[in-house]
């Protein structure tokens, strides 16, 4: 018999489950265990995070960057733009209700932190540089590369990529599991982990909802380009937003999801073109996700934010979503660092922001894919002329 495969997901969930169980029943030496395992953990996360955005981002870059054509300048537009829409979409719903279904002023730098609990040695990693320079130089390297004549520089950078996935893949999501059950162990002694699920479970609701709603603006706009009905538009996308819940994976679904855009009338040569790009460059439901839960951990906490600092965020959020598919929790792994840097979040806001992400992966990606039918329709309403198809696949 083949072994049974468990998820992430289901690991997780795990995970918070038995941290909850034996937070009050388990010896101080075992908890100091789990209390030295998390320190180690996030220093280690902290100093992963830059050569995760350099690993990731520059390549990304570098292949978009290379494409010529207006059709792929457009389409790469369209899809950054949709992406920037829902994250001002999601600060906009959430500053409006989760002041008033949150109540602020819990620091979870308090209560993750053990009773009286000290690990047994800690280690220093500092990284090697700060987030924002990484953000910066994976940006001007990519540019860079785009245009160089050689690839020399460039298939250095595709083998440090893989590199930082296959240490996303064996190292950080492997021991997720187990940092996150420490961070619900100490939560647990302190007596305020079931305030902290009653504000997720809350979020997760109202994100679900946001993110139905967002799907039908989408293709609303859509619609006036096309003029057609938005909802028989989105209903014939099902067949891939329900496949993208399955796999979880918008490059899995990418089959379902140009069939169903032919379906709807998009060309076959726009949707061979739009439909692969849109599952590597917009994801509009991972960044109304993390917009949204960093929003409620903040207001939680009663931590000081302005519309200013959101901007700001929203903006880099996109430019490091680019390096997400494809990569196993490559979204939230790539927006760990703006959410550091930019919004102040430590390691108890992000394991908690890692917890809330993977819990609504499939319903994120399942926008992200059915998203992209709305942009394909747009993009080939745009595009109708074969010399313009030829010229950009060239």
């Amino acid at each position: 018999m083949k072994p049974v495969k468990v998820g992430l997901l289901t690991k997780i969930i795990i995970a918070i489950i038995l941290g909850i169980m034996f937070g009050n029943i388990l010896p101080e030496i075992l908890v100091r265990i789990f209390v030295t395992f998390n320190g180690l953990f996030s220093q280690f996360l902290e100093f992963i995070i830059p050569l995760i955005i350099i690993g990731l981002v520059t390549p990304a870059i570098a292949d978009i960057g290379k494409g010529a054509g207006k059709m792929l300048l457009v389409t790469a537009l369209i899809a950054y733009g949709a992406t920037l829409l829902s994250g001002f979409f999601s600060f906009g719903v959430g500053n409006s209700i989760f002041p008033n279904i949150i109540s602020p002023g819990i620091s979870l730098e308090d209560i993750s932190e053990a009773k009286n609990v000290l690990p047994f040695f800690t280690i220093t990693i500092p990284p090697c540089m700060g987030v924002m320079t990484a953000l910066v130089m994976a940006f001007t390297l990519g540019l860079g590369i785009a245009y160089l004549s050689t690839n020399t520089l460039k298939n250095v950078f595709y083998d440090f990529k893989e590199i930082i996935v296959k240490t996303i893949k064996v190292v950080i999501l492997p021991l997720l599991p187990i940092y996150i059950f420490g961070i619900f162990l100490n939560m647990t002694h302190s007596g305020q982990v079931f305030h902290v699920l009653s504000v997720f479970i809350k979020i997760i609701g109202i994100i679900f909802i946001m993110h139905i709603a967002l799907l039908i603006f989408q293709y609303c706009i859509a619609a006036l380009f096309v003029r057609r009905n938005p909802f028989k538009l989105l209903g014939k996308m099902l067949p891939a937003y329900f496949t993208a819940l399955g796999t979880q994976s918008s490059a899995a679904t990418i089959p379902v999801t140009l069939a169903q855009a032919i379906k709807n009338g998009v060309s076959k040569d726009i949707a061979g073109f739009v439909i692969p790009l849109c599952a590597t460059i917009h994801l509009s439901g991972s960044t109304l996700k993390i917009v949204a839960c960093a929003l409620a951990l903040m207001i939680m906490q009663g931590m000081p934010y302005t519309f200013g600092m959101f901007v700001g965020f929203i903006f880099m959020l996109g430019i490091t979503m680019v390096a997400a598919p494809g990569v196993p929790g490559g979204a939230i792994m790539a927006s760990l660092g703006v959410l550091s840097s930019i919004l102040g979040f430590g390691e108890s806001e992000q394991a908690l922001m890692i917890a809330l992400y993977i819990a609504m992966d499939s319903f994120g990606t399942a926008c992200n894919v059915t998203g992209d039918g709305a942009i394909a329709l747009i993009v080939d309403k745009l595009f109708k002329s074969k010399d313009v198809i030829v010229e950009t696949q060239e």
